[in-house]
């Protein structure tokens, strides 16, 4: 059983800052791919970024030069450093898990958080 853990959502006026942190628990040996996907009042959840086990970075261009990706291999965690936040980075940010392995079984996923709340004030 695969649990992600979220935590450093928050409420912040324009241009403030918040860092994002995500766990994942239950005897892991390696997981491919983390990162985290924004879901927007009344819209589709949305890449934001996510990073390989090489290092390879993958984020939308809205958050480029802003947010920062970082990923803890050996405790298994991806963190989202987020500066110069504006409204439009509003939503349920969802950690995600791809290509999980755990007691020598692969699992593709992928696995989601519960979504923690970041809310921007204009």
């Amino acid at each position: 059983q695969v649990h992600l853990v979220e935590s450093g959502g928050g409420l912040v006026q324009a241009g403030g800052s918040l860092r994002l942190s995500c766990a994942a628990s239950g005897s892991i040996s390696s997981i491919n791919v983390m990162g985290w996907y924004q879901q927007a009042p009344g819209k589709q959840r949305e890449l934001v970024a996510v990073v390989s086990r090489t290092g390879s970075i993958n984020s939308s261009d809205a958050v480029k030069g802003r947010f920062t990706i970082s990923r803890d291999y050996a405790k298994n965690s991806v963190n989202l450093q987020m500066n110069s936040l504006n409204p439009e980075d509003t939503g349920l940010y969802y950690c995600t898990a791809v290509g999980i392995t755990q007691h020598g079984t692969f699992y593709p996923g992928p696995y989601w958080g519960q979504g923690t709340q970041v809310t921007v004030s204009s």
